[in-house]
């Protein structure tokens, strides 16, 4: 295997989205590795058997709290390593993060918090973002070839949301939550979309309180591929694939060089 195709999706209820088309998307064979964000079940409450029938090895990682939150992640080739959590047990008990090993690359899969439904679950956020932050730089002296994948709820710059001017107070577009994403960066992480696609108007969320926004382009993008710098010359591709429509996201895509050691 030359490189490793990798699609990050919140699937908003994967039993929702297997409703309507998910397994058969899947059929059409768009990546090695997919990760998905806000299963918001239990393997054993899926029909999972339908994943393996396409040649795919699952892992788990759901909250505690039925139908909400969780991770899984369905991958072609075998990890040498899975990990559930990162050991902040607040975030594992909401099923946030689960990390796979596939060759020299550690893939980590995220479902960052949302600040949206108000003031606790905001600085909720926050702390979650700064004990995050603090755990990557941790994680990158063992593992410095990371991918990290998923939902992380804000929009980092103007171009990536469709009304800035009218977001600036909005969770999501806080200047905190986009100075986060600046110290991120700076921290030595590439943008794997942003590195092939400086273009605007690509986004990865939309509203569902406004029924005609999706038709009309009016997101956010706040699904998000991410690499360390020791990984920038092995990216390949990257996309976003709105035209999918399972969700209230679309997923996203990128595909970097395996080692050829």
């Amino acid at each position: 295997m030359s490189s490793l195709r990798i699609v990050s999706y919140n699937v908003n209820g994967i039993r929702s989205a297997m409703t309507k088309g998910l397994v058969e998307w899947l059929k059409t064979d768009p990546a090695d590795v997919f990760c998905v964000q806000e299963t918001k079940a239990h393997k054993d409450n899926v029909a999972h058997a339908l994943f393996t029938e396409l040649g795919f090895h699952d892992y788990w990682f759901s909250a505690q709290k039925k139908g909400y939150s969780g991770v899984a992640v369905f991958t072609k080739i075998k990890p040498d390593h899975v990990q559930y959590g990162t050991g902040h047990k607040v975030s594992d008990d909401e099923g946030r993060v689960i990390q796979l090993d596939i060759g020299d690359l550690r893939l980590i899969n995220a479902y960052f918090p949302s600040g949206t439904s108000g003031e606790e679950r905001q600085q909720f956020k926050y702390h979650w973002l700064d004990e995050l932050y603090v755990y990557l730089e941790d994680l990158k002296k063992k593992y410095p070839r990371l991918i990290l994948c998923g939902d992380y709820n804000i929009a980092h710059k103007e171009i990536d949301i469709h009304d800035p001017r009218g977001n600036k107070k909005s969770s999501g577009f806080l200047p905190e939550e986009r100075a986060w994403m600046d110290k991120f960066v700076d921290s030595g992480w590439v943008d794997g979309f942003r590195h092939f696609h400086p273009e605007p108007h690509a986004y990865s969320w939309w509203s569902q309180r406004f029924p005609t926004v999706r038709q009309e382009n009016k997101g956010w993008r706040i699904d998000y591929i991410n690499v360390t710098k020791p990984l920038q010359e092995r990216l390949l591709a990257a996309d976003i694939y709105p035209a999918v429509k399972q969700s209230d996201h679309c997923p996203v895509y990128l595909e970097v060089a395996m080692s050829g050691k």
